[in-house]
C-alpha cells in the first residue's frame, strides 16, 4: 500500500512532466486485448516528505507497480497522498487523462486496475471523467471494467483512528497511536493527514456513490502486515490496512468475515459472516486468506485463491478461473468426509496478480 514518494507542481509543469512520462510500456501492454492504467494507492511517506515535484510522484508511482503490473500497462494515473481526493488528487489525474484522451489510448477500451486507494480515488474519476474531459472538446475514456485489487473504497477503520489520534493525543491511546504511526508512518495531527481524511469510512463511502455501467472486480486479501499490529483496530477480518467490508465492496461499513455468506475467506463452505449487500456493479471475484494488503499487487507466492463470483462475462470482460471442490477432514476427525472446500487450483503456486493476469487475458 505504501512507497515513497515526495506533490504537486503549476499546471505548466504538471503537462510538461506528463508529456515526458505517463506511459508506461510498448503497445503489446495489455489485458483482454484491451490497453490497461494503473491507479496506485495510498503512499505514507508523502505525508512525512511531501513530494517536491510532479516528476517524484510519478517516479513513485513507477516503483510501486514495478514488480508486476508496470510492463502490463500502458498508462498510469499517479497522484501524491498528501491531498484530498476532490482537490489536488483530481486535478493532478485530470491532467494524465487529458494526456490518455488526447494519445486515444481507450478509443478501444481500457481496463483500469487499482490498488487500495486507487479504489476510491478511480470511483471519484469515474464519476466525473466524462464532464471533464468534454468540457475541453475531448473524448471521455472508454473502460470496459475496474479490477480492484485491495480496494479501499469502503475506507478503513485505521484512517478513523488517525483522524481521532489528530485531535486527541492523550497518553492512554499509546497503542492505538502505534498502529496509525505504522499505517501513516507519522503522528498525526489536523493538517498532516491528506488522503487519508477521505479514507474515514463514512467519508469514503459518501464520496461517489452514484451507480455506474463499469463493473468493478474485487480481489481481497486475509493477510497480516505491519507485523499485526493493525489488526485488532479493524472491524471483521481484513489484509492488514483494509477490512474485508471495503475490499469486498459491501454496502455497510459493519464487519465482515468474507465476500460470500456460505464460502469462508479459506475457502471452507459453511455460514459464514457475509456482506449484507454489495455497492451496485461490484463483484468480489477472488478472496486469499494468506494475500497481505501491498503483495496483492506483487509476485507473492504460497496463497490458495478463492473463487466467488466466476465463470460469467462482466461488460464483455470474461471471469472465468478454473475451481475444484474438494474435502478435508482435521487431524482429530476420524470419521466422516470432513469440511468441503473450494479453491482455484495451483494458485498458491502463483502470485494472485498473475492468477488474475493470465486468466483474465485469455
Amino acid at each position: 500500500m505504501t512507497m515513497k514518494r515526495r506533490g504537486c507542481l503549476t499546471k505548466t509543469a504538471l503537462a510538461t512532466a506528463l508529456a515526458g512520462g505517463l506511459f508506461a510500456t510498448g503497445a503489446s501492454a495489455q489485458l483482454a486485448g484491451h490497453n490497461v492504467i494503473l491507479v496506485h494507492g495510498f503512499m505514507m511517506d508523502d505525508l512525512s516528505n511531501p513530494p517536491a515535484n510532479f516528476q517524484e510522484v510519478q517516479q513513485a508511482g513507477e516503483d510501486n507497480w514495478r514488480e508486476y503490473w508496470l510492463n502490463r500497462a500502458e498508462a498510469r494515473i499517479d497522484w501524491a497522498s498528501n491531498g484530498r481526493v476532490e482537490g489536488q488528487i483530481a486535478q493532478q489525474a485530470f491532467q494524465q487523462l487529458r494526456q490518455i484522451s488526447q494519445q486515444g489510448l481507450c478509443n478501444d477500451y481500457c481496463v483500469v486496475v487499482t490498488h487500495s486507494t486507487g479504489d476510491l480515488v478511480t470511483r471519484h474519476l469515474l464519476e466525473n471523467q466524462a464532464r471533464w474531459l468534454q468540457s475541453e472538446g475531448l473524448q471521455p475514456l472508454k473502460i470496459l471494467a475496474v479490477l480492484d485489487m485491495a480496494g479501499a473504497g469502503g475506507g478503513t477503520e485505521l484512517a478513523d483512528l488517525a483522524v481521532s489520534i489528530a485531535y486527541n493525543d492523550s497518553w492512554y491511546n499509546w497503542p492505538v497511536k502505534q498502529a496509525v504511526k505504522a499505517f501513516t508512518g507519522i503522528d498525526p495531527e489536523p493538517d498532516n493527514l491528506g488522503v487519508v481524511n477521505d479514507l474515514q469510512t463514512n467519508v469514503a463511502r459518501n464520496l461517489a456513490v452514484s451507480p455506474n455501467s463499469i463493473p468493478r472486480l474485487r480481489f481481497v486479501g486475509g493477510g497480516s502486515s505491519y507485523g499485526g499490529i493493525t489488526k485488532p483496530f479493524i472491524d471483521g477480518t481484513d489484509d492488514g490496512v483494509v477490512p474485508t467490508h471495503s475490499a469486498c465492496g459491501a454496502t455497510s461499513a459493519s464487519g465482515i468475515d468474507s465476500c460470500s455468506n456460505s464460502i469462508s475467506l479459506a475457502g471452507k463452505v459453511s455460514g459464514q459472516n457475509g456482506p449484507s449487500g454489495l455497492y451496485y456493479n461490484h463483484y468480489p471475484v477472488l478472496m486469499s486468506e494468506g494475500a497481505n494488503h501491498g503483495d496483492v499487487i506483487n509476485t507473492q507466492t504460497g496463497n490458495t485463491a478463492v473463487p466467488v463470483v466466476n465463470n460469467t462475462t462482466l461488460n464483455g470482460l470474461r471471469v472465468d478461473f478454473a475451481s475444484r471442490t474438494y474435502n478435508q477432514r482435521a487431524w482429530w476427525q476420524f470419521w466422516g468426509s470432513g469440511d468441503q472446500y473450494i479453491e482455484v487450483p495451483n494458485s498458491s503456486q502463483t502470485s494472485l496478480s498473475n492468477l488474475v493476469y493470465t486468466t483474465l487475458n485469455n
